[in-house]
């Protein structure tokens, strides 16, 4: 496997992919959505040539101007090269994919800053290992991660070694995507991220006692929601996935303004029904 040497600037955290099997696993993933592209990070155009051939326009966003500049006189005329940063970029306003190989350093910023954003419905990134495992979910998932899925769904593809990166960094990546659910899960976004921070950060030995303490929820309520969704009480809320947290919201309800929560009016207890998990 042939490699290049990329020197990155240390102020940009570039860590350059150079493995061409990682490359066209990446672009394969893009090939299977539709829509015009943005790059993020496109730097010496690893990935922006690639790109280019699949006959869709490329928006390719590099912070440092003199890559910037180069590599505007060679990627063809569906290529428009950006020099800018991404935090600040403003994406376009009509559906698109997003890609990168995202600057290790600052893959949370640009992630939180992507999911806040409309109008993009799929995403293919390349980020460290460990982040891409969490926002897929695999072992646990993060608050942020829970926060979003009821508007997307996050899946892990390949772990990608340090190798195929020059200068070559010290972890893993990790290729993942995301993509925009077409009827989400939840519709009020502030009230259920407020729940959902409300959860991950609350005192507790398990679920159970984290959710009874946010009187959200009354204890026979909870108890029949646990058993109908097969979760144990001891679970912690990094267990739970997309669809167990959109029910338990819905079984919360909103807050009350100004108050600690609204507990929901107890249901009547079917008598036959006294199992505990």
């Amino acid at each position: 496997m042939p490699y290049h040497e990329h020197v990155g600037r240390h102020e940009f955290g570039q860590n350059f992919l150079v493995d061409r099997s990682v490359i066209t696993n990446l672009t394969d993933l893009v090939a299977r959505t539709e829509g015009p592209i943005v790059e993020i990070g496109a730097g010496d155009g690893a990935l922006t040539l690639p790109l280019s051939r699949q006959d869709r326009e490329v928006t390719a966003v590099e912070i440092d101007p003199k890559r910037a500049k180069r590599l505007s006189r060679q990627t063809p005329e569906n290529v428009t090269v950006i020099c800018a940063d991404i935090l600040r970029f403003r994406f376009p306003r009509h559906p698109h994919v997003v890609v990168g190989n995202v600057p290790f350093h600052m893959t949370t910023s640009i992630i939180r800053t992507l999911l806040a954003a409309d109008h993009w419905h799929a995403a293919v990134l390349l980020v460290q290992w460990e982040v891409a495992r969490r926002r897929a979910g695999v072992g646990g998932a993060t608050l942020l991660t829970a926060s979003w899925w009821p508007w997307y769904d996050f899946e892990l593809h390949s772990r990608v070694p340090a190798r195929a990166f020059r200068p070559v960094p010290a972890v893993d990546g990790g290729l993942f995507t995301i993509a925009r659910r077409e009827t989400p899960l939840v519709t009020d976004r502030k009230g259920y991220q407020d729940f959902v921070r409300t959860v991950f950060t609350g005192r507790g030995h398990g679920l159970a006692e984290i959710v009874q303490r946010s009187g959200r929820i009354s204890r026979p309520d909870l108890q029949d929601w646990m058993r109908a969704n097969r979760v144990g009480p001891n679970l912690l809320p990094k267990d739970l996935d997309a669809h167990e947290w959109a029910s338990l919201w819905q079984l919360a309800g909103p807050a009350r303004p100004g108050g600690g929560g609204r507990p929901t009016p107890r249901r009547p207890r079917n008598p036959a029904s006294t199992r505990r998990l």
